[in-house]
């Protein structure tokens, strides 16, 4: 009796099959060129066959005949219209007659040929087949690690400007040619290869570099869920175990997405309630979690009005409504939609017709509501939804969504209080994932701990940082990363100790510690007095400086040694001999936890 499979899990790597190895360029030529080719041919040899048939005649008079490779070498030099003008013999009559024939046959069939070989260079084949191997023979030639980004759409874009200023390596894959060709306009650090082809094909997908050794994860963010969900099951079944990130707006293709694997799903709607809903009761926790997604550099949003507590008004009720309308409603609040065809949603009060018509505005009373939200997928309508729903209640609280990167100066122009651009919030908790793996796992966490706990996080960063996000990295307190630091690692050394300056261990460093790893579980937050030891990870923000000064304490004994117990001690060997102040010794250990003293 066969085993079942355990849900979620593939064993067997599934190679993709690929066409036999050879150049479809030169056989596309050859293909297309076939007929000209012969044409030329033929009259090549007619014309050298004709000159060895007529007689010629030498400088005595004597009958002769021009041989074959006197015959090929004329014509060889006439056809190419080089024309040396050496001959052995002056030609007759007959011969000269002759050669003006084949010297239009040849010009003719060079006009068939060339004109093939130009309509060959713009076929739209042709120029796909040869973007095909240049962009093979590119990924073949990659030899660091990168990432597949499958859709080059607004996602695609933000997220990918924002890898390359971390100096991550991107191969986009795209069907749309405008897409790919913005990859040789945009202003990258690096070259980024990309195809233009249909990732629904799992052959698009191995000639990308699925099966590539420096393929480090699958980023599907294209406009089509669809696609995205066979990118992830193609992933899953041929590269079981490589990080998979994909986008979608279904409910439905999320659950069959998780169906394979364990891809990460990052869904904008679902982003939008969350952070709403967290807005409502923890104001200080979503500026935190807001500012923290954003790059390296970036000013600390403003925190706005706050979200209002009573009816909420919602226009349209596609899958954004849907979704937005269920986190309202699991919040306490009571939702009003407007939509032309909501169709049936028991418990929740409907008014069918279209939301710009005055008529259906006023019938879902603007003046007692307390939020709005414009939720179509058309710009124009949802800015013309915010100035009616504002000029009937000035205090409304205006939520809307911005569908095209092209529109923001027009809801900028608004003063929106919520906007959503799907696009954006989709890059920035990408980012966010593939940047510091470790940071969503605080940002998950963090708001447990309460608003009153982030708001004092805030101010220690903005006293530590400024106004302006610091760099953000995960320090690993191992062996092999941290080795200056064993000593006092086993002895017992605390966070607080190690955000010593290396100039003046007195002063501390300007960087904030937002989470503590250690043995699966987290410590959010930890103080200047929390022990660490041995294999844990921490989380900082700070100035670059910051961390640099760091790295040299965790990797430089000398540097380490003074920063944990203030002694000086000279970095040369011959000097800390000469002195006699030698940095604290490492104590290696085997297998067994004993130190190589031991007994």
């Amino acid at each position: 009796m066969r085993r079942p499979v355990p849900r979620g899990r593939f064993h067997r790597h599934t190679a993709i099959a690929r066409p036999a190895e050879g150049s479809p360029t030169v056989f596309l030529v050859l293909r297309r060129m076939r007929a000209p080719l012969i044409v030329l041919i033929l009259i090549f040899a007619i014309s050298v066959f004709g000159l060895t048939l007529i007689p010629g005649q030498d400088a005595d008079g004597n009958p002769v005949r021009m041989g074959f490779f006197d015959a090929f070498y004329f014509m060889s030099y006439t056809a190419t219209t080089i024309g040396y003008g050496e001959i052995p013999h002056p030609f007759t009559g007959a011969q000269r007659l002759w050669v003006t024939a084949t010297i239009y046959l040849t010009v003719i069939g060079w006009a068939y040929a060339i004109g093939s070989l130009l309509a060959t260079l713009r076929d739209r084949a042709f120029r796909e087949a040869l973007a095909l191997r240049r962009f093979t023979g590119t990924v073949k030639r990659l030899r660091e690690p990168f990432l597949l980004v499958v859709g080059y759409g607004q996602t695609g874009q933000l997220l990918g400007h924002a890898l390359d200023s971390m100096g991550r390596r991107l191969v986009v894959v795209d069907s749309s040619p405008e897409h790919i060709d913005t990859l040789d306009i945009d202003p990258y650090f690096s070259d980024i290869p990309g195809l233009v082809a249909d990732a629904r094909n799992p052959h698009t997908l191995g000639v990308a570099g699925l099966e590539h050794p420096g393929c480090e994860g699958v980023v599907a963010l294209t406009d089509d869920d669809e696609t995205n969900l066979i990118v992830a099951m193609t992933v899953a079944l041929v590269r079981p175990g490589l990080p998979v990130i994909a986008r979608t707006v279904s409910p439905a293709i999320e659950h069959r997405m998780r169906a394979f694997g364990s891809p990460t799903v990052v869904n904008p709607f679902d982003r939008y309630g969350d952070h709403l809903r967290l807005a409502l009761h923890a104001p200080s926790s979503y500026l935190l979690l807001s500012w923290l997604i954003r790059e390296e550099g970036a000013e600390m949003p403003q925190l706005g009005r706050p979200p209002g507590s009573g009816r909420w008004v919602v226009c349209g009720f596609g899958r954004f409504g849907h979704k937005l309308t269920e986190d309202l409603r699991a919040d306490g609040l009571e939702v009003t939609v407007i939509d032309p065809h909501p169709g049936a949603q028991p418990g929740l009060r409907i008014i069918e017709g279209d939301a710009s018509e005055p008529s259906v505005l006023a019938e879902a009373d603007l003046s007692t509501a307390s939020g709005f939200v414009a939720g179509t997928d058309n710009d124009a309508t949802n800015l013309s939804l915010v100035a009616a729903a504002r000029t009937a209640n000035p205090s409304l609280f205006i939520g809307a969504r911005q569908n095209r990167p092209a529109n923001a100066p027009l809801f900028a122009a608004m003063e929106i209080d919520w906007l959503l651009v799907p696009s954006e919030m989709a890059a920035r908790e990408i980012y966010a994932r593939l940047s510091t793996p470790m940071l969503w796992r605080f940002l998950r966490k963090m708001p447990e701990l309460g608003d009153d706990w982030a708001a004092d996080t805030l101010d220690r960063m903005r006293a530590y940082c400024g106004a302006r996000l610091g760099a953000l990295w995960k320090m690993t307190l191992s062996e092999r990363d941290a080795p200056a630091l064993q000593p006092w690692l086993r002895s017992g050394v605390a966070v607080g100790d190690l955000l010593r300056s290396p100039r003046d261990r007195d002063k501390r460093l300007d960087a904030v510690p937002l989470m503590l790893a250690r043995d699966g579980g987290t410590v959010l937050g930890p103080g200047d007095d929390v022990q660490v030891r041995t294999g844990d990870e921490i989380l900082f923000v700070g100035r670059p400086y910051s961390r640099r000064a760091l790295v040299d304490t965790v990797t430089n004994r000398v540097v380490a040694e003074y920063v944990i117990s203030g002694r000086e001690v000279p970095a040369g060997w011959v000097w800390q001999r000469v002195t006699g102040k030698i940095p604290t010794e490492v104590e290696s250990s085997d297998s067994s936890g004993r130190s190589s003293d031991d007994p």
